[in-house]
């Protein structure tokens, strides 16, 4: 009895340290990709092609940067092409690869009371300043925050003048949606955290969409690698794992697959 418990306790320590000596790849991503659950549908789909344990922690795209920066992760999966082609140019990334796309949308009150339905972004935008109803924004310099103040900046609206009508939650998308809701009011929002918006809601949402449909409303995810040049703990080799897997054809596909509602909140496009 007692060789066996020490050959089950010895096996367990075997086990314990085969675990603990799986790779794990550290990703910094955006809200997006976290909130809408694709991740959690990744995730274990990858670890089972490769054996790589993926990990990541969901914050705005700058500060996801910044982590790239700090050399705290191995790879990103961000959505604001124009800073991620800037982190690039500073040789703290490479290798960025598209993998996926939605849109952006701005949501508001089903009564619209800034009647702005089916408006062009900076018509809109303009006609919720005039009449100063409340547009919630995260406010933390994420992928989604910085589109819309590239939107109010094409509006000639200068939110850093704007009064009590225009507010920065300094939180997440879902939280952001949540705010506007209760008080009324409008945000900007991925389409797929909105899809995920509303299949948590149900019949009690109050919310819908109000402009949609424009060019400059096109929401671009990729993914980049930390340079081990100027990270010397990364691990650029299984960065380039993950990055080959995602863009692979049965990978886009499995993202294509991914729905709710019966709606795709992203849609691949990796060989585009």
């Amino acid at each position: 009895m007692i060789k066996k418990t020490l050959v089950t306790l010895g096996l367990s320590a075997v086990l314990s340290a085969s675990l603990m000596a799986k790779d794990s790849l550290m990703m910094a991503t955006t809200t997006s990709t976290d909130n809408t659950g694709l991740l959690d549908y990744l995730a274990p789909k990858f670890e089972k092609d490769t054996g790589i344990a993926l990990k990541w922690v969901a914050t705005g795209t700058g500060k996801a940067l910044k982590m790239g920066g700090n050399c705290d992760v191995d790879i990103l999966f961000v959505h604001a092409p124009a800073s991620e082609k800037k982190f690039i140019a500073t040789g703290f990334g490479v290798d960025r690869k598209q993998v996926m796309y939605n849109d952006f949308i701005i949501v508001g009150p089903k009564k619209d009371p800034a009647k702005v339905s089916s408006m062009a972004p900076s018509d809109a935008l303009q006609k919720i300043r005039d009449n100063k109803i409340n547009f919630f924004s995260r406010g933390d310099n994420s992928g989604t925050n910085k589109k819309e103040l590239s939107l109010w900046k094409n509006a000639n609206v200068d939110t850093a003048e704007a009064s009590t009508w225009y507010v920065q939650t300094g939180q997440g998308m879902l939280r952001t949606i949540n705010m506007a809701s209760e008080k009324s009011g409008y945000t900007m929002t991925d389409r797929g955290t909105w899809i995920k918006y509303m299949s948590q809601k149900g019949e009690n949402i109050n919310m819908k969409v109000v402009v949609e449909g424009d060019k400059s409303l096109f929401n671009q995810y990729s993914v980049v690698t930390i340079n081990k040049e100027k990270c010397s703990n990364v691990k650029p080799e299984l960065a380039k794992k993950f990055t080959n897997w995602v863009v692979n054809e049965q990978t886009q596909k499995t993202i294509a697959d991914f729905r709710l509602l019966g709606q795709a909140l992203f849609i691949p496009n990796a060989d585009k």
